[in-house]
């Protein structure tokens, strides 16, 4: 989730860069995510969520997925992709059981470089939704 125009241009970009097919998707705020999550039958292969995010933050959204049954069983891997670097931020990041903290490099490189460990990391690890089809 990327409330914000710009960086979702920026993030496009890398994934062309990166050459990852899987279609992306970006929310102004978290609540409009939560409600495609609940409407949508499709099972994403990760979210990667800003913390400061309109209406619903990243950390609430995280919380109520969680708390969700349904959207709970689907095991989509939460990374958080931030410029909130605060300690009380990440404690809270990985008490909701998120599965990753990053903060948001500022130049491309450094994006395209952590985006892609992110993605590498999700390919090989064997959870849940990685017996769909991968990135």
């Amino acid at each position: 989730m990327e409330d914000d125009p710009e960086d979702q241009l920026l993030l496009e970009e890398v994934f062309k860069v990166l050459g990852y097919p899987n279609k992306r998707m970006y929310f102004t705020d978290g609540l409009s995510a939560l409600d495609y999550l609940y409407t949508t039958p499709d099972r994403p292969y990760i979210i990667i969520s800003d913390i400061n995010l309109p209406k619903l933050n990243g950390l609430e959204l995280r919380k109520k997925m969680q708390s969700d049954a349904e959207l709970s069983l689907r095991c989509i891997p939460y990374i958080y992709f931030t410029t909130a670097q605060n300690q009380q931020a990440v404690i809270e990041a990985y008490s909701s059981s998120a599965q990753g903290f990053f903060v948001k490099p500022a130049s491309f490189a450094e994006i395209k470089e952590t985006l892609q460990v992110i993605i590498e990391y999700w390919k090989k690890c064997k959870a849940p939704n990685n017996f769909f089809p991968q990135p």
